[in-house]
């Protein structure tokens, strides 16, 4: 199968993918999973006007990562079967729809209900990200990942900061309000910039197109170790995340949700710097690229564990375990879109599958083990699970190829 069919079937040349359109598409992911992640400052509020205990609050974040793990599977593999202009704009507008309706939750029930759709409906930020390997040429296709996928950590990050302070100025339910309005405003800049698509070559029913995404994992062995290794590295990422706003919120510290949220531009910063991780998968760098982000990943929760002692030295933390996870994510994205062209949608859903499922695992677990052993209890989880996936890489590089495809 050459790698430029997946051009020639959207229609479009492999060149297609310009800097500005790549831009756009990572601005349009960042805010599609910002949708996912601004309860996480929120959740101390949530629980009291709610009626959630701090120790299920968790549960606000798992339900939407469930709703998204349900999306990669059923939604995400459509991009092989339709034009995904329509699909990305139809997920899109559905979006703000959802958002409106977690800003008018009246009780819980109907919040966990908005959310998971919100976490249905997020995965829109993965068909971009399937589309823009395809736009891109086969050697330039770990940069053009590399950008796309920015926008997705940074859309993770500073969602804190966002509705942290918009929760501060205006109440919480501000924050979807806004989300949905950008929402539509991101939509009427893609109609104007994305390709149209002639229907795909791909002729399958969608029971088929669902299945197989489950062949794939039998077929390619990258796709399974890759998988399970963002379970791994989003469980850790999670872990931190989601019980951070507690400690920080409660004495002695007691600080708002503007000031919980600025840790999200500390990570940010760490999101940009590994921007490059693309670029070195594309020269054939995957495996050191993964391994120098797992170690950071670890090492990190080191400074981590100081969040008692010097919000400074927790800032530094962030900024390291935020660099190694966006490193390896955009190297893992960098092989598996290298062995099936034809297929990228659905090796972005497989793969992403297990990045949800690593998120709602984390999200829950640490909630459950802060209630139970403080931030210390937190660090030794993150820390464990970090340790985890640094051995299981070591054991498993000898499987995956990290040469370019056609590369020397």
């Amino acid at each position: 199968m050459s790698a430029s069919r997946p051009a020639a079937e959207a229609g479009v040349t492999a060149s297609s993918l310009s800097r500005a359109v790549a831009l756009l598409f990572s601005a349009a992911c960042g805010l599609a999973v910002a949708n996912v992640y601004f309860a996480q400052p929120l959740l101390d509020t949530m629980a009291d006007e709610f009626a959630i205990s701090h120790a299920t609050v968790g549960i606000v974040m798992t339900i939407t990562q469930i709703g998204y793990g349900v999306g990669l599977l059923l939604v995400v593999p459509l991009g092989d079967l339709w034009d995904r202009r329509r699909l990305i704009v139809g997920q899109s507008l559905l979006s703000a729809l959802a958002l409106v309706a977690v800003a008018l939750a009246p009780t819980a029930p109907v919040l966990l209900a908005a959310m998971a759709a919100v976490g249905l409906l997020a995965v829109v930020t993965q068909v971009l990200v399937a589309y823009a390997a395809i736009l891109a040429r086969p050697g330039e296709r770990g940069r053009a990942v590399g950008i796309v996928t920015s926008g997705i950590i940074i859309g993770i990050l500073l969602a804190r900061t966002v509705s942290g302070t918009l929760s501060d100025l205006f109440g919480w339910r501000s924050v979807y309000i806004v989300s949905a309005i950008a929402t539509l405003v991101i939509v009427a800049l893609m109609l104007k910039v994305l390709p149209r698509q002639p229907r795909s070559g791909v002729r399958i029913s969608y029971p088929r197109l669902i299945g197989s995404v489950f062949t794939l994992f039998i077929e390619e062995p990258v796709l399974r170790i890759r998988a399970i290794l963002a379970m791994l590295i989003f469980t850790a990422i999670t872990v931190l995340l989601t019980p951070l706003v507690l400690p920080l919120s409660a004495p002695p510290l007691s600080l708002s949700h503007t000031e919980v949220g600025l840790f999200g531009l500390a990570g940010a910063a760490g999101a940009l710097g590994a921007s490059r991780a693309g670029s070195q998968s594309d020269r054939g760098l995957a495996q050191r690229t993964t391994g120098i982000g797992l170690a950071l990943m670890l090492v990190a929760w080191l400074p981590i564990a100081l969040l008692p002692y010097s919000l400074w030295v927790l800032a530094v933390g962030v900024i390291v375990i935020d660099f190694g996870l966006q490193s390896v994510h955009v190297a893992n994205q960098s092989l598996i879109y290298r062995v099936r062209p034809e297929a990228q949608s659905r090796l972005t859903a497989g793969y992403m599958v297990f990045y949800s499922i690593g998120s709602a695992t984390g999200s829950i677990g640490a909630t459950m083990v802060y209630a139970e052993a403080g931030w210390t209890g937190v660090c030794v989880l993150g820390a464990a699970v970090s340790a985890l996936a640094l051995v299981y890489w070591a054991l498993t590089r000898h499987l995956t190829p990290e040469r370019p495809a056609g590369g020397p």
